[in-house]
């Protein structure tokens, strides 16, 4: 491929010329697969399952009540909505509506996306809504009184931009925003750490602290717990390498650094100072998780509690505190484990959490540690729908939520296998499919090898309806770059040792071949955001192991992905393509830059993104679209106008997209059926 770009106009995201042949594609698309015999039926079972009033309403709890996002086919945009823990353990809760997304976005001609709040303790009566324009990770906040349900007319507002905010006291907020030239990171993410106080321009917030023009972001917080009352400043370097400073009382002195490496995650509970090692210190091994007393440790003390130690086979996957406990989850080769942690005067007492089968993922999705030892957590597998627990740490638990079963499972099982990648290295992956196999199949290869992201069991009824039911075999890859293994299975696969995650993955597909699983003309494979670059990668390294490809929102071109939105921020996890020590082998994994017009034939492929993503630029998917055209290789192209770096924010452009990959898929793989 030449140096210079022939498609670099298709980077121009709103540019005329450049969304006339998105309509062209996207029209193109539509003829190929919209029509296709039960496209229709398809996409409306997708929205079925997405609509499904039987689904588990997550909830956080803000003091009495206990708080929830929604969507349906009558509430397409959202309710952000509350009840009682009363309410909540009924079949069907009483909900009082706080805000309505639908009902904003049409008084206000706005096509609003939830983006998240933040609820000011011990209160909660004042909430910063943050609302993003069709999906985009740029947002605009508003302050939000919960008592009267409706916003502040003079509260706390910023405008639309990748805002960092977070409650001090009623009149006070932290924030760091667009305050012009300087005070955002080439990522588009603030530098500057801010004190606004209530009633006063935002222009004139109170400068703390401000990053260096070489960091990714930088951001304030405030513990308000009861008698731990204290801000921190936390400085982003790059991805991957982080400072936490505690802010004295003096406003005079000078933010104290918290003394752990700059690898590690470090975080503060009450009196406790809790830290993950992504590297060996003192004397523990990458992967363990640390305790000290934090007075102690500001004073120099490094003896530190034990409360996890990796092996081989198994990783940390989380904690979350309670009022006076920790709950530990791990993941022993990627399922999971949970343990219930209490510090006493000799040491910590520990105590199995029950209720996690094998070959399952548990995680926790809330807790309230200033006040109670409540806890909320779910446990599901790729055959076994959700289910909600909430417990008191050291009490009894109760189930409080099921998933409904939205797929038939049976004759279904789950067995999980390991393949050997090229440099021996024992490759974890799972199998979901026929019990009694007559032979090979369809088969879907999911996989993502990068950021610390593991791919771990969990319970998919769009999979379900659109693959497993028609009798194909769904199966999820844990290679390296992601965290199935701990902080080294990452690194294994950082930088120039990126290829380690694509021959992982190639490993895989050998294996099911192998294995009489499938053949590499039933084999398809899908992948989003890094996961694209995962599947561009592997359709121009190893085309011949699969028979289709489908990539959403992808990073695809390496050369210059730092240069594009949020991508700068990314170059601590693959290299910097203005090094000359990175940029050759950015330049053999950019799959952009691989595409050949010789050479063997490539297998079809789908290219998904959106407009509206701020994150991955979707003049990646663009690009490689017309790059692939021009070479005469098999390759379709949809780009949403909306829908963020999600690819959708409402169930019907989810449906959509759902029916799109999966009738590709289907006909690609099974042209005879």
């Amino acid at each position: 491929m030449s140096d210079e770009d022939p498609y670099l106009w298709l980077e121009d995201v709103s540019g005329e010329a450049a969304l006339d042949w998105v309509r062209e594609r996207n029209a193109e698309t539509l003829e190929a697969l919209t029509g296709a015999p039960g496209f229709k039926v398809l996409e409306q079972e997708m929205r079925e399952v997405l609509d499904d009033d039987g689904r588990i309403p997550y909830v956080v709890r803000r003091g009495r009540h206990l708080y929830n996002f929604w969507q349906d086919a009558d509430h397409v945009r959202g309710l952000w909505r509350r009840t009682t823990l009363e309410e909540y353990r009924t079949e069907r809760p009483a909900w009082e509506v706080v805000l309505d997304l639908d009902a904003l976005a049409e008084a206000e001609q706005e096509k609003w996306a939830w983006a998240g709040s933040s609820v000011l303790a011990p209160g909660h009566r004042h909430a910063l809504v943050m609302l993003s324009r069709d999906g985009a990770d740029a947002c605009v906040v508003r302050e939000f009184d919960l008592e009267t349900l409706e916003f502040v007319a003079d509260g706390f507002t910023v405008g639309e931009a990748k805002t960092r905010t977070g409650w001090i006291d009623h009149d006070r907020i932290w924030i760091g925003t667009d305050f012009g030239p300087g005070s955002m990171s080439a990522s588009g993410y603030p530098l500057q750490v801010r004190r606004w106080r209530r009633g006063t321009p935002l222009e004139d917030a109170e400068l703390i602290y401000e990053g260096l023009a070489t960091d990714l972001s930088a951001s304030g917080w405030h513990d308000d717990t009861p008698g731990f009352e204290r801000d921190f400043v936390h400085r982003q370097i790059d991805f991957w390498n982080k400072e936490l400073f505690l802010l004295p009382e003096d406003p005079a002195a000078p933010p104290v650094k918290i003394e752990v490496p700059d690898d590690a995650d470090a975080s503060v509970h009450r009196q406790w100072l809790t830290v993950t090692t992504k590297a060996p210190w003192l004397g523990h091994p990458a992967g363990s998780l640390l305790a000290f007393d934090f007075d102690a440790f500001r004073a120099g003390e490094r003896e530190a509690e034990v409360l996890f130690t990796p092996d081989e086979r198994t990783a940390l996957a989380g904690y979350s505190w309670t009022r006076n406990h920790l709950i530990l989850s791990t993941r022993a080769d990627v399922s999971s484990r949970m343990e219930l942690l209490t510090p006493e005067p000799g040491g910590w007492r520990r105590a199995p959490l029950p209720g996690v089968p094998p070959l399952s993922t548990a995680s926790v999705t809330c807790t309230d540690p200033d006040v109670s030892d409540e806890y909320f957590h779910h446990v599901s597998g790729f055959l076994q729908p959700s289910t909600l627990y909430r417990g008191t740490a050291g009490g009894d638990g109760e189930s409080v939520k099921q998933g409904p079963a939205l797929f038939d499972t049976a004759g279904l099982a789950v067995s999980q296998y390991f393949a050997t990648s090229a440099d021996g290295t024992r490759v974890p992956y799972f199998v979901v499919g026929p019990e009694d196999r007559p032979g090979p199949g369809p088969t879907l290869l999911y996989g993502y090898g990068g950021f610390e992201i593991s791919m771990v069991p969990h319970y998919s009824a769009l999979t379900g309806r659109a693959w497993l039911a028609r009798g194909g075999t769904y199966v999820v890859a844990g290679i390296r770059g992601g965290h199935e293994y701990g902080p080294d299975w990452h690194r294994a696969a950082l930088g120039a040792n990126r290829v380690r995650a694509y021959e992982d993955f190639a490993a895989v597909a050998r294996d099911l071949t192998a294995r009489g699983i499938t053949t590499p003309a039933q084999l398809g494979i899908e992948g989003g955001s890094n996961g694209g670059l995962l599947m561009g990668a592997m359709l121009t390294r190893d085309p011949e192991l699969f028979g289709a490809v489908v990539a959403h929102v992808p990073l695809l071109d390496m050369l210059r992905f730092h240069k594009l939105l949020a991508g700068a921020s990314w170059i601590a996890e693959y290299g910097d393509p203005d090094s000359p020590a990175d940029r050759p082998h950015l330049e053999r994994i950019s799959p952009y830059h691989q595409v050949r017009a010789d050479g063997p034939a490539y297998p079809p492929l789908l290219l998904l993104t959106s407009t509206r993503d701020d994150r991955v630029h979707p003049g990646h998917a663009r690009k490689m679209a017309a790059r692939l055209r021009e070479s005469g290789h098999p390759v379709l192209f949809h780009e949403h106008l909306g829908g963020g770096h999600a690819g959708a924010t409402d169930h019907r452009q989810t449906a959509f997209n759902e029916a799109l990959v999966h009738t590709f898929l289907w006909e690609r793989l099974t042209p005879s059926k």
